[in-house]
């Protein structure tokens, strides 16, 4: 089997925009499951998500209080044909991220991660492919906002691609 997904984070609606961007929700409509690594702020975000998509794997960030963190999880992992995917906000600074997170989730094979609004694609030194797909609404000091897709299969993580989206008008 095959799993299309589509790796989002730091959505920050409605503070960082009114909406997803159409590209955002037609690649959510065209994929097997949708993560989001938190940093929702607003709850009709993760409703619409839920609504939306086929499947939702997801977790809350350090700017989502309330029902959010009632109804989401801390870190959130799955197994997605033979992949082992971990999901959490925060994995801390930069320096020395590889390390920490080959020692937190040796479990893994993938973790999917927010918060700096930074798109990363890196592999530990244990083997952890470490992914944060960026912000598709609030592209901070990055030239771009971005998402992610990718596929699982057969035990495999592959076709990784960063989505770079037009600037908002």
């Amino acid at each position: 089997m095959t799993t299309r997904l589509v790796l989002l984070a730091d959505t920050h609606l409605p503070q960082r925009a009114k909406a997803l961007p159409e590209a955002v929700w037609s690649a959510v409509e065209d994929v097997d499951l949708v993560v989001h690594a938190g940093d929702w702020v607003d709850l009709a975000t993760l409703d619409e998500l839920e609504e939306r998509s086929q499947r939702l794997l997801a977790v809350y960030g350090n700017n989502d209080h309330g029902e959010l963190r009632e109804r989401l999880p801390e870190v959130a992992r799955e197994e997605i044909d033979g992949v082992r995917i971990g999901v959490v906000h925060e994995t801390g600074d930069a320096k020395r991220r590889e390390m920490r997170c080959d020692e937190r989730y040796p479990d893994l094979d993938v973790l999917i991660f927010g918060h700096s609004h930074i798109p990363w694609d890196t592999t530990t030194p244990n083997g952890l492919r470490l992914l944060n797909p960026g912000s598709p609404t609030d592209r901070r000091r990055q030239p771009h906002c971005t998402y992610m897709t990718a596929v699982a299969e057969a035990g495999q993580f592959r076709d990784v691609e960063l989505h770079r989206l037009p600037p908002r008008r």
